[in-house]
């Protein structure tokens, strides 16, 4: 116990270094979920659930921190992530879009940056520690003059990231039996340059229609009487909603809140190791943005193209992560040779069933009508539950160099009825690779690379949706 509080103000001092850290926004690839957590790992296919893969342990199951060597060890990663996504109109012209058949749309979001640490400490039979990472996300930029710009000059832009303040406790119960938990602060920010043609905006609010989601409200309600006063011919060329501060650290819309995970580590014998975990759903407050605008266009006859921006606030509701059951097993059959599996159920559907949002615009005289009135939108999602295959190998060619590779086989929870190119989330098969090096007992380097295979689909409104990835993760570790 002494050990355990002498240590505590370094971890206060860690703790507080996470918090002023940012996490960017990641793109994610099982589903919203990254391919693998720490270089080790993820160059094991993700696996992770049943050896000792670093700090990373934090966010993948915790009782293996428990499997540390050492008293302490502190690991430094820095991933480099690289989704390449494209998005074609759909072959008919005209379309729900109003643009030309055909054309492609590339997102300029190629690369981002993710930044992660951990450190954990052993006092007798507990292991504790602390650790910052992303868990994951989804998004995409398109080029105002693509045709997601719907002939307007309109940027589409997506940035979803949650990231986990961790604190874990293991306890080792025998020789061959660990278990740990973790309590995690949450928090997740979000973008959002979002068009909708009028077609789509229509689809939203005729109750007649409703096929990808719908919107009511005073603004709703005002809008109808303001169109039902105009001369015959009118439409509208575009809704758009815009919170979004253009930041890679911190999105524009905010929420806080707090999940958990507990995991069990057996090992039968020294040859093999089970691993099961099970991480909580959480408990995020809506995400809040303040100050931002709806936007939409009305081309009436005689009088042309007649713009109205609403300045106001957005709310998204109960955007939450998913709750996850994994389990895993280590064998060692030679020396050298470590083989790992892991399959894992990510329970999507209990949280991505509608995207749901809701603006209100303030009592500024240049909002007009719609002052201090409200519109409430839902995108349907329909998210299913996805299994994950994770398959690894790892050989320690020499006494400084180990090898590992793998493969990671996921299940597409997204139906393509509802794809929404601004949230794509499709790829399903990763093979993987990577490389350990031990400078010495205490310090080394570990990295890896993931090929995400590209997924092309055709969504509900007929627009091409591909999507492929690139990762890289580098990770510093030093033990004490």
């Amino acid at each position: 116990m002494k050990n355990l509080f002498s240590h505590f103000a370094l971890l206060r001092g860690l703790a507080l270094l996470a918090l002023l850290k940012a996490v960017p926004a990641l793109h994610a690839t099982n589903g919203m979920n990254m391919e693998g957590y720490g270089p080790v790992a993820t160059a094991m296919g993700g696996t992770s659930l049943a050896y000792d893969n670093g700090t990373a342990g934090l966010i993948n199951n915790p009782a293996t921190l428990g499997l540390m060597e050492g008293n302490a060890r502190l690991d430094l990663a820095l991933g480099i992530l690289g989704p390449h996504i494209d998005v074609t109109s759909p072959a008919t012209s005209p379309n729900i879009f109003g643009v030309a058949a055909n054309q492609t749309a590339k997102s300029s979001a190629t690369a981002f940056f993710m930044p992660a640490m951990g450190y954990t400490r052993r006092s007798g039979n507990l292991v504790y520690g602390v650790g910052l990472f992303g868990q994951g996300g989804m998004g995409c930029e398109y080029d105002e003059n693509s045709w997601r710009g719907l002939g307007f000059s309109l940027k589409n832009r997506t940035e979803v990231s949650v990231g986990r303040l961790i604190v874990p406790l293991v306890y080792k119960v025998n020789d061959k039996l660990q278990i740990g938990a973790t309590a995690d602060f949450m928090w997740a920010g979000m973008d959002l340059k979002m068009a909708m043609s009028g077609n789509q905006f229509f689809d939203l609010v005729m109750p007649t229609s409703q096929r990808f989601g719908h919107a009511s409200g005073g603004i709703v309600n005002s809008f109808g009487q303001i169109m039902a006063s105009l001369p015959a011919g009118t439409s509208v060329d575009y809704a758009y909603f815009n919170f979004s501060n253009g930041s890679p650290f911190t999105g524009e819309a905010r929420s806080y809140g707090y999940g958990g995970k507990i995991g069990v580590l057996y090992a039968p014998s020294p040859e093999l190791s089970l691993g099961l975990t099970y991480h909580t759903e959480s408990r995020l407050s809506d995400m809040t943005a303040k100050g931002d605008t709806l936007s939409f266009q009305l081309n009436i006859p005689g009088m042309g193209q007649m713009p109205q921006t609403l300045s106001g606030d957005f709310r998204v509701r109960n955007f939450q992560w998913p709750a996850m059951l994994g389990a895993g097993l280590a064998w060692h059959p030679a020396p050298r040779w470590l083989v790992a599996a892991d399959i894992r159920e990510i329970f999507w559907q209990d949280v991505m069933q509608d995207f749901s949002m809701s603006f209100v615009a303030s009592g500024a005289a240049a909002n007009g009508p719609f002052a201090g009135q409200n519109l409430d939108a839902v995108l349907y999602q329909n998210w299913d539950n996805q299994t994950v295959v994770m398959l690894g190998a790892a050989y320690e060619a020499s006494d400084k160099l180990t090898v590992r590779f793998g493969g990671n086989f996921g299940s597409n929870p997204v139906p393509d009825t509802y794809l929404n190119c601004l949230f794509p989330a499709i790829v399903k098969t990763h093979l993987t690779a990577g490389l350990g090096w031990k400078f010495d007992d205490r310090s080394s380097v570990d990295a890896s690379f993931t090929y995400g295979f590209k997924v092309d689909t055709v969504n509900g409104a007929g627009s091409g949706v591909s999507h492929s990835q690139t990762n890289l993760q580098v990770m510093y570790s030093r033990r004490f």
